[in-house]
């Protein structure tokens, strides 16, 4: 990777490693895929003004506002949704490993779709370091009671992924065809939230809004940080460096997250853990290196 595919990398690897302790103040009042749907409306919102502010023209034609909403749907709907729905049955480490597999998914994916050559380096890194997520969240993968219910939310993660690798393609698919990084994620954004509050509301989930300082602050953190920068420098990375590379700041999500545990929340280092972060860091390093 060269300096700016390193600068998004990171920027993306840090920003949305902190959202995972920013969505802990989204919890309680307000049903998760609600807040999942204002948060996309309130980040499409933003980049629509912002477009319209400097001049960066929205306009799509019928047919690359198919291709948005696949995007939409894909990226941020349908695997925000399954994920969430998940969450009831199993630990936040198990859906962790389960969506560090969105490495693999790009890198056979790309390869599938773009018939791209993919170096054996970049597969072995990958493996590594998905055994390292293993290992970094090892108690959570063993210590929990699989049953129907619990069987059946493991198949949520995977398909969510598996939704989420699947709009990183669209994604770069559109990007080539001249869709604009902002153009594709105000749209999409928009898109999202829509089916995301088309879902919830068939689950039956009130609508509802939490006007608390914790609640606000935290939404207001995930639209700015977590959806606007984040995604764009996710997606800017995803053109630049590729989806099979681009998705391995999914593996480093977890160690920002757990090192932010440690300050705030007194989060205990195993040796298992202390393995796993290696693994991943030496993953990372094998396959992103020039």
């Amino acid at each position: 990777m060269n300096r700016t595919q390193l600068l998004l990398f990171a920027s993306t690897v840090f920003i949305w490693g902190s959202t995972w302790y920013a969505i802990k103040f989204q919890l309680g009042v307000v049903d998760p895929l609600i807040s999942v749907a204002w948060r996309f409306f309130a980040a499409s919102a933003l980049i629509f003004l912002v477009c319209r502010l400097i001049g960066v023209s929205l306009r799509l034609t019928p047919a690359q506002h198919r291709w948005a909403v696949l995007q939409g749907i894909s990226l941020f709907g349908l695997n925000y949704c399954l994920f969430y729905i998940a969450t009831g049955y199993l630990t936040t480490g198990l859906i962790a490993v389960s969506f560090s597999t969105m490495v693999i998914w790009n890198i056979l994916g790309a390869g599938l779709w773009f018939k791209s050559q993919v170096p054996i380096r970049v597969v072995v890194g990958a493996c590594v370091g998905f055994c390292g997520v293993v290992l970094l969240f090892m108690p959570d993968v063993f210590d929990l009671t699989y049953g129907p219910a619990e069987i059946g939310a493991i198949f949520l993660c995977f398909l969510a992924t598996l939704c989420a690798s699947f709009g990183n393609l669209v994604n770069a698919r559109n990007q080539k065809a001249g869709i604009g990084l902002w153009q594709g994620n105000a749209w999409g954004m928009l898109y999202g939230a829509i089916a995301t509050l088309g879902m919830a509301i068939g689950l039956g989930k009130p609508l509802a809004f939490d006007f608390s300082w914790p609640y606000v602050s935290s939404l207001a953190y995930l639209v700015v940080f977590g959806s606007v920068a984040a995604f764009g420098a996710y997606l800017a990375l995803l053109h630049r460096a590729g989806p099979e590379k681009a998705a391995f700041a999914s593996l480093l999500f977890p160690v920002v997250a757990l090192t932010i545990s440690t300050v705030f929340e007194n989060y205990q280092w195993s040796v298992e853990a202390v393995l796993g972060v290696a693994l991943i860091l030496g993953g990372n390093r094998l396959a992103l290196k020039t």
